[in-house]
């Protein structure tokens, strides 16, 4: 008889142990291996030597393989499937990810009664594939929303808050993926694996989608399933690793697009292990601060669309809300210029955003100055003080500095640099910047001011804007636009000789 094997696998970072410990030797993460059996399905010969029974693959070149065009399912989010890359293509499995509270499931219900409702046209956003419902008017493509946190009144509570109620979405309760899997094979557009692809499940109303197609699967989330197939408790890297599987499997083989929501843990993983993200085919994470009203939608991988592509959504009591014009919504609660106040263009995904970065600077009353910052990296800030302090003599080693980048917005890219050299500068000056004036720009440790990525492109949109002067790095004569005045800066030096002692 074939013994299994027992391993002990860390859920972070996926190593394998011998024996259980209390912390992975290669993430260093505390509590976070497992116990797991591996039953071995290689049969050996006489020697040890495999003994390979299985028939061998067929091979196709890339002419032989057949092209097929598939039509993206449109969930009536804009944003959301510009992140996509246009809509959620058939038999897909998503993982969507975010810290508690950020708005996950709250989108998750809003993609729910918009993916299959009418477009303004009138037209569906996908053509009903069962033959038998075409011209029927009574019957609609569903889709389905499978909760293991809460119950089906829970969810109505907050459907009502954001002013849902459609016919479309039908609501679960399950913790058993099974349960889950056999729900969704109800589906009459669903085939059946005994009688080949191209016969369809018969219409049934007692099916778990009362017979109607299913196009749309929501599970939130995949930490709460289990597998009768797998030991452990829900959540753990057995349960996780069996219950995607499956999910999987089910989703390819119906065409039915699956989203799993995830929580995130404090180090900005998502919980479980980590192959569950090699597993899916996209991987969307909603970022920002809770306590601002703006988010954004991030693709980390995409195996049918560039990862380049973010969303931009506003927290508003009736949901989330598409911003079709970030740059505007982000400055619009700006007042009179003040000290330390700066704008700065980012580039999120293709997307050029300009956001407002405000510093403050006071003499230090302890012995050491305080260094704080909010939307941006600490030791980026402190990094940039040192390089204003030595490369121009303001005496920064005695102000405490205090930084925030206004709306929310991570700017985590080196183009804000020169924008934060020039608020704290201004700021610890006293000096106010013209309320038309936007720069970026990458600050060395030398003090040279370095060119960036898609500078055209940061000018097109400081100049939509309204904004009249641009301090930049030394420009090529291509990426110079008209309408806007340029204040070419080589180095920190500079920014305080000729912007700020000139305002």
């Amino acid at each position: 008889m074939t013994k299994n094997n027992i391993q002990f696998i860390c859920s972070n970072c996926d190593a394998q142990h011998s024996k259980w410990a209390g912390r992975c030797l290669e993430c260093g993460q505390w509590g976070t291996i497992v116990k797991s059996i591996v039953s071995p399905s290689a049969k050996r010969g006489l020697g040890g030597v495999e003994k390979n029974d299985y028939p061998a693959l067929e091979t196709k070149t890339l002419n032989e393989i057949e092209s097929k065009n598939f039509a993206r399912l449109q969930t009536g989010i804009g944003e959301f499937d510009r992140v996509l890359g246009g809509g959620f293509v058939p038999g897909s499995l998503i993982l969507l990810g975010g810290e508690p509270g950020i708005g996950k499931s709250t989108l998750a219900l809003q993609l729910a009664a918009l993916t299959c409702h009418p477009h303004e046209n009138g037209d569906l956003p996908f053509k009903v594939a069962d033959s038998r419902l075409r011209g029927n008017d009574n019957v609609m493509p569903t889709t389905l929303y499978i909760s293991g946190e809460e119950s089906a009144q829970q969810i109505k509570l907050r459907a009502q808050r954001l002013k849902i109620n459609s016919a479309a979405v039908r609501f679960a309760n399950a913790t058993n993926v099974e349960s889950v899997i056999a729900t969704i094979s109800h589906s009459p557009s669903s085939p059946s694996r005994a009688e080949g692809d191209n016969v369809r499940v018969p219409l049934s109303p007692r099916g778990g989608l009362g017979g109607v197609p299913a196009k749309l699967i929501i599970i939130d989330s995949i930490q709460t399933l289990y597998s009768d197939d797998a030991e452990g408790a829900p959540g753990n890297v057995n349960q996780v690793r069996a219950c995607a599987t499956k999910l999987m499997e089910i989703a390819k083989t119906t065409g039915t697009t699956i989203i799993l929501i995830g929580q995130v843990t404090k180090g900005g993983e998502v919980a479980g292990p980590k192959t569950l993200e090699h597993l899916v085919d996209t991987v969307l994470y909603l970022e920002g601060d809770r306590f601002h009203q703006f988010r954004i939608l991030r693709a980390v991988k995409n195996r049918f669309g560039s990862v380049d592509e973010v969303g931009i959504f506003e927290m508003v009591e009736t949901g989330l809300i598409e911003v079709k014009n970030p740059s505007t919504a982000l400055l619009s609660g700006r007042g009179e210029s003040v000290p330390g106040s700066a704008v700065t263009c980012l580039m999120e995904g293709t997307r050029p955003l300009l956001v407002e970065i405000q510093a403050l600077v006071t003499k230090t009353n302890f012995g050491y100055p305080q260094r704080r910052a909010t939307g941006f990296d600490l030791n980026r800030l402190q990094l940039l003080i040192a390089v204003l302090s030595k490369r121009t003599g303001l005496p920064l080693e005695s102000y405490d500095v205090f930084l925030n980048v206004v709306g929310g917005i991570e700017a985590s890219e080196p183009a804000a640099d020169l924008a934060v050299i020039i608020a704290i500068a201004s700021a610890i000056q006293n000096k106010t910047l013209p309320a038309g004036l936007a720069a970026f720009g990458e600050v060395g440790l030398g003090g040279e001011v370095r060119a960036v990525a898609q500078t055209k492109r940061r000018l097109e949109e400081i100049k939509k804007l309204g904004f009249t002067y641009a301090v930049t790095p030394p420009l090529r004569e291509e990426n110079k636009i008209a309408g806007i005045k340029l204040a070419a800066i080589g180095n920190v030096k500079e920014v305080v000789e000729k912007i700020i002692n000139y305002v």
